[in-house]
């Protein structure tokens, strides 16, 4: 299916060539702003912004008296970002290390009394670096008194869940440490809003923070391979499981995000829903019990796909295939991955080729989070493409197309 809207890139390998630390372009602008105390970076999905985070912890750590860091992330697959790596090899003056203990990025309950109970303990104890989910922070700062983030730099990744309103932990959270420890925090996202009419940061608190941006522009402009981006929509009748293969093409890397099961687009039978889907590419000859991958043949010329559910209920089959999705490093580890909640934001799939989702998005920074599951730079690929599957509504086409042009228009990158 041709593209609603294509923009061109220059390819000009500005944004992923290194410096003499081997720090990327983006990278190398936040870690002009490491003294800041708050800082803010606003910086596209697929930039770098982990290992932005590194250099500056680092920095912290090593010279500025920062005891501490704790990185948070919205669920735990992303904190797979922040794991151990050598960047002396490169050029910086230290590698990012992390006690694999305090990783409470783990299989298990978000939030659980394990994983509060190894927060308390390493903010007691000799450890520099804890990854943990935005729950587990939740729940532990509920336990604690603000004095114990003295001497910490606070990250929280995917900053837009952090909310102004009364009733969010993590923006109460916040606040409370900011007025009351002397934490350091480092504050980084995709797209600085929500899906909401609530701010992230009431205005007093934004001016204190250290502003870095780097913009979608920049980053596409400034890769080798990636050449083009696409968005396009398809309109559907009936079910949409109807018209999914019209736009599914295997051949190309795809993240598929089937609806929501409160949405009126889901049929309400999300696992019947990926068994049709499977059923419909090919014969699924196998799911390797050690890493959960489902071998699928295809029907047209009986190529094997590599398949990931993520819409199973399970929560030990599902941690196999997350695990595996953590640790694939090449084109041919995996070809589809379908999911309802999550790959949506963090995840990394340098070799995405298509992000294809189902039903109108909940808002402008959900489907941007999409979008940049597909703008890696890859040699796989030259062209990335965004396809949303909408159900045809009861208004005129052209009045249709005039209203989805201009959402597409504006959430493109």
């Amino acid at each position: 299916m041709p593209d609603f809207v294509k923009v061109n890139y220059h390819q000009t390998g500005q944004s992923t060539s290194t410096n003499e630390f081997g720090m990327r372009e983006m990278q190398e602008r936040a870690y002009e702003a490491r003294d800041a105390r708050y800082l803010l970076l606003k910086a596209p999905p697929a930039s770098g912004k982990s290992r932005a985070l590194m250099f500056i912890a680092l920095d912290k750590l090593i010279n500025q008296g920062i005891k501490k860091v704790i990185v948070a992330v919205p669920e735990r697959s992303i904190g797979n970002s922040f794991r151990a790596t050598k960047l002396k090899a490169h050029g910086f003056f230290a590698d990012w290390e992390l006690n694999p203990k305090y990783n409470l990025c783990t299989p298990g309950a978000e939030g659980s009394r394990s994983k509060v109970h190894t927060f308390k303990k390493f903010l007691d104890n000799d450890e520099k670096i804890l990854i943990c989910t935005h729950a587990t922070l939740r729940f532990a700062f509920e336990e604690l008194e603000d004095e114990k983030f003295n001497d910490t730099l606070l990250a929280i990744d995917e900053f837009h869940h952090v909310s102004a309103d009364v009733n969010s932990i993590l923006g109460e959270l916040l606040r409370s440490v900011m007025a009351n420890s002397n934490v350091h925090i480092a504050a980084m996202t995709g797209s600085y809003f929500r899906g909401d009419s609530v701010p992230i940061l009431e205005p007093g608190d934004e001016s204190k923070f250290t502003k870095v941006t780097y913009n979608y522009y920049e980053q596409l402009n400034g890769y080798n391979y990636l050449k083009s981006l696409g968005i396009g929509y398809h309109f559907y009748q009936g079910k949409y499981t109807s018209a999914i293969m019209e736009i599914l093409d295997t051949d190309k890397k795809t993240i598929l995000h089937i609806p929501n099961v409160n949405s009126g687009e889901s049929t309400k039978e999300k696992h019947n829903e990926v068994g049709f889907i499977l059923d419909s590419i090919g014969e699924v000859e196998q799911q390797d019990p050690e890493t959960g991958v489902i071998h699928v043949r295809r029907h047209e010329n009986g190529k094997m796909l590599k398949v990931a559910d993520l819409v199973e209920d399970n929560q030990a089959d599902r941690d196999r295939i997350v695990n595996y999705l953590r640790h694939m490093e090449d084109v041919d580890d995996m070809d589809l991955i379908i999911a309802l909640g999550m790959a949506k934001e963090g995840f990394d799939w340098p070799f995405c080729e298509h992000a294809l989702t189902v039903g109108y998005r909940g808002s402008l920074t959900e489907i941007i989070q999409i979008i940049g599951r597909t703008t890696r730079d890859s040699s796989n690929k030259t062209h990335a493409q965004f396809t949303n599957l909408i159900a045809q509504p009861d208004v005129a086409d052209d009045e249709v197309k005039l209203s989805v042009n201009n959402m597409l228009q504006h959430s493109l990158p």
